[in-house]
């Protein structure tokens, strides 16, 4: 064992890093927690960033192995290479080189590296990176962004699946940008509607098969853009809530008519009257996404989905599509968005706005 005379600043902080990361990788392994939650946690109450998971991905998970390997001679089998750590270099998920370790990372096609949403291609199946920070909420760039991708993987003749997936590995889509809807005129935001509403009515009739990859928060527009997707995958930690009721105004991208059609009328009217999120595994009960899987292997399953779909015969897909696509959706999203404008011209919504935006409690009178 070294002496403490060996132990330089250095080699404690090497020393305590690696330690961190060995029992974030337990805990993981142990179920008691996910891998997002390990790292947030990190940063909110250790303050350490980049924090464990992450600065792995970062060094290179096969570099980690093996200085952990080095520790562990040196410092004792408490330094040894956990088992999830081994498995991940053993399936090539290298960290950020390889495009996917703890987390999974873009890697988007030329053209795209500034685009709030990056587009991806690997084969016949592509990857729509929601990639607008702090929260990847939906705006107007962003909505371009989506539009624009679909029409590149529909046009192409090669891609057969899209996976919608976040670049950011601590939230989804946290939905709509409030502060850019209060810069719009009426016009503005009804075009933006009719382009969302296009793009996901275009998606659920498409020969392309869809699948939302959910690893955290799916609030609002992100909540909808899942539901407008074939399938949805969740991680562990992911959440799912339409909590537009809390700004006083309704759901504007289909959360009125898709949400009851997957998980009920009544779980829907709850959910879109009370604003309360509710848990992947209350999701899966309902009916909301397909599977459920741990944080880490999130991607790595909905690329599978992605692949098999991928392989599919693309008419047989896009009939059952168009066949499933019933034809009243459509009346529902034309009621939905004419009540979405008539409660966002009103006092409540304007005072819901600006109560989230001031961070208080919003009174609300009728108006």
């Amino acid at each position: 064992m070294s002496t403490q005379a060996e132990l330089d600043s250095g080699t404690l902080v090497d020393r305590f890093t690696l330690k961190a990361l060995v029992e974030a990788c337990l805990v993981v392994e142990e179920g008691l927690t996910s891998t997002r939650e390990v790292d947030l946690g990190m940063m909110a109450g250790a303050g350490i960033i980049p924090p464990p998971l992450a600065r792995a991905d970062q060094m290179g998970l096969d570099e980690v192995v093996a200085k952990l390997e080095r520790a562990a001679q040196e410092w004792g089998d408490g330094f040894e290479p956990p088992t999830i750590l081994r498995r991940l270099v053993a399936q090539g998920r290298l960290g950020v080189k390889a495009g996917q370790g703890f987390f999974p990372y873009a890697r988007p096609d030329a053209g795209w590296e500034e685009s709030p949403v990056k587009l991806e291609t690997r084969g016949e199946t592509a990857i729509a990176w929601l990639d607008r920070p702090p929260a990847n909420s939906i705006s107007p760039d962003v909505v371009e962004a989506l539009e624009k991708i679909w029409e590149t993987v529909s046009r192409s003749g090669g891609v057969r699946a899209l996976l919608i997936a976040s670049a950011n590995p601590m939230l989804f889509c946290a939905g709509a940008d409030i502060k850019a809807f209060t810069k719009l005129n009426p016009e503005q935001g009804k075009r933006m509607a009719d382009q969302m509403h296009g793009l996901l009515r275009a998606m659920e009739r498409s020969s392309v098969a869809t699948i939302a990859a959910v690893n955290a928060v799916a609030f609002g527009g992100g909540c909808e853009l899942a539901m407008a997707c074939d399938f949805r995958i969740a991680a562990e930690s992911a959440t799912f809530g339409q909590p537009e009721i809390n700004l006083g105004i309704i759901p504007g991208f289909g959360g009125t008519q898709r949400l009851p059609r997957l998980v009920g009328e009544a779980k829907a009217l709850e959910m879109n009257l009370v604003g309360e999120a509710i848990s992947s595994h209350d999701a899966y009960e309902h009916g909301l996404v397909h599977r459920v899987v741990s944080d880490h292997e999130l991607f790595d399953t909905a690329l599978q989905w992605a692949r098999k779909l991928a392989g599919q015969a693309p008419l047989a897909v896009e009939q059952i599509k168009r066949v499933s696509a019933a034809d009243e959706l459509d009346a529902g999203l034309d009621a939905e968005k004419r009540g979405f404008a008539s409660v966002l011209g009103s006092e409540d919504a304007r005072e819901g706005i600006s109560a989230f935006l001031e961070k208080r409690s919003a009174r609300f009178e009728g108006k």
